[in-house]
């Protein structure tokens, strides 16, 4: 489990394994606490570590991962969120965050909006009724509140912490983003949907 709250930055460097593994470069104060079997939530996506050399750390990618996140299609050198799950004394500053990709979503527009940025990201059909407006999404792992929602888009602020800590500041129209919808808003849509008659 995370929080959303991103604590530090990587580097990815290649695939291996016909894209079954992914190999990235961490921070080396974070390759100091990693180890065999312990969780990583890369880019919003909880990954295991399966080796480690130094400050390079591979993950194994399932078939699963490659579908629903953008781990498949990484560039050399692209940056990735990095957080550590949370242990039973850490403090919830954002939101209950899984690291279970829901899909992704496209960004459609950045706009200046003081003192940091609006981002609009188109919203697959089937996670719409997930969202509403004022409750909490993860965009490539980072806790955001959903400032608007509409049939095919919602929209976020990034303030200048956000951009300047985490990867979102580099985004551009085009770019695509791992979503994962609040955990809380679909037990509860489960819920509701399965008793409703």
């Amino acid at each position: 489990m995370f929080t959303g709250l991103i604590s530090h930055r990587g580097l990815f460097r290649e695939y291996r394994q016909n894209r079954s593994e992914l190999v990235i470069e961490v921070p080396e104060e974070l390759s100091r606490r990693l180890e065999k079997g312990q969780s990583l939530a890369v880019d919003g996506v909880c990954l295991t570590v399966t080796a480690g050399h130094s400050r390079l750390f591979t993950f194994n990618l399932s078939r699963e991962t490659l579908e629903k996140s953008t781990l498949g299609q990484l560039r050399p050198g692209q940056e990735l969120n990095l957080e550590l799950p949370v242990t039973a004394g850490s403090l919830l500053g954002g939101h209950l965050v899984t690291g279970h990709v829901d899909g992704t979503g496209q960004v459609l527009e950045v706009k200046p909006r003081r003192p940091g940025r609006r981002l609009k990201i188109r919203l697959e059909r089937e996670l719409r009724k997930f969202v509403v407006e004022k409750g909490s999404m993860a965009v490539n792992g980072v806790s955001l509140t959903v400032a608007a929602v509409a049939a095919g888009y919602f929209e976020v602020e990034l303030i200048p912490a956000t951009l300047e800590e985490t990867n979102l500041g580099r985004l551009r129209p085009g770019d695509r983003v791992n979503l994962e919808c609040d955990i809380i808003g679909k037990y509860v849509y489960n819920f509701i949907s399965r008793n409703r008659y």
